[in-house]
């Protein structure tokens, strides 16, 4: 059975294109998959479960009909929407994943990241990361009045692009030494991520083993899949149009 992986869509209503790509690749692709993974950032921005607009009931409601039409969903947060929570899981019919996990694909182990804890010398956005997650921090911010959500929102957005811009490139790439130590503590010899934009399947070699890392790219100029099955694990690229 086909298995399919993607990331990075950052979904949001300016970006009409992305979304009736995401729309045809759930009515086709996804449609005859045993099982789809997103694996972060889905959404461009998400401020609680409670703000959902139509826009976002629309993509609940597509991934409930994959759903039930007997493909699986997987959901795991990314950057951009961490504020995900069950009563959207619930309304889509997906299974939210902790990041990262390890879960079984065409017989492997294989650990599934969205990919921004592997930044770790980008040392102002991991104490930022470390804050926004914390779980008393992840309360307050669900229990903010929807007018200063969406404020803080918009802030911190134009502060990440900002500082983007500015930092080196390896900052923001992953930490190389981050990779094999990853694998190691959680004993995999494949890791499928996210985050950097950068699609790509890389060879390394952990504890003397052959071992693989797959970056999935972002929708933007194009879509991009991972797609498990009896050949392997192979990503491409394809039209958003």
């Amino acid at each position: 059975m086909t298995v399919l992986l993607i990331s990075d869509l950052h979904l949001e209503e300016e970006r009409p294109d992305i979304t009736r790509a995401f729309l045809h690749f759930l009515a086709t692709r996804a449609a005859d998959a045993e099982a789809l993974y997103i694996l972060g950032d889905f959404f461009e921005a998400w401020i609680g479960d409670d703000a959902m607009t139509p826009f976002q009931h629309d993509i609940a409601r597509a991934l409930r009909r994959l759903s039930d039409g007997g493909t699986r969903v997987f959901l795991m947060h990314g950057n951009r929407d961490f504020l995900i929570g069950q009563r959207f899981c619930r309304e889509a019919g997906c299974t939210l994943l902790p990041d990262p996990s390890v879960v079984e694909l065409a017989g492997e182990r294989v650990l599934l990241m969205h990919g921004d804890s592997l930044c770790t010398r980008d040392l102002a956005y991991m104490r930022l990361r470390r804050w926004l997650r914390n779980p008393l921090t992840l309360w307050l911010l669900r229990h903010l009045p929807l007018k200063t959500r969406h404020a803080l929102a918009r802030r911190l957005r134009k502060e990440s692009q900002m500082q983007t811009r500015q930092k080196a490139a390896e900052i923001v790439d992953v930490t190389p030494e981050e990779i094999p130590r990853a694998m190691h503590q959680y004993r995999a010899r494949r890791l499928v991520h996210g985050h950097t934009h950068r699609p790509a399947e890389h060879a390394l070699v952990v504890e003397g083993e052959p071992a693989t890392r797959i970056v999935l790219g972002d929708w933007d100029r194009q879509g991009w899949a991972l797609q498990v099955d009896a050949q392997g694990f192979l990503q491409a690229p394809f039209p958003l149009a």
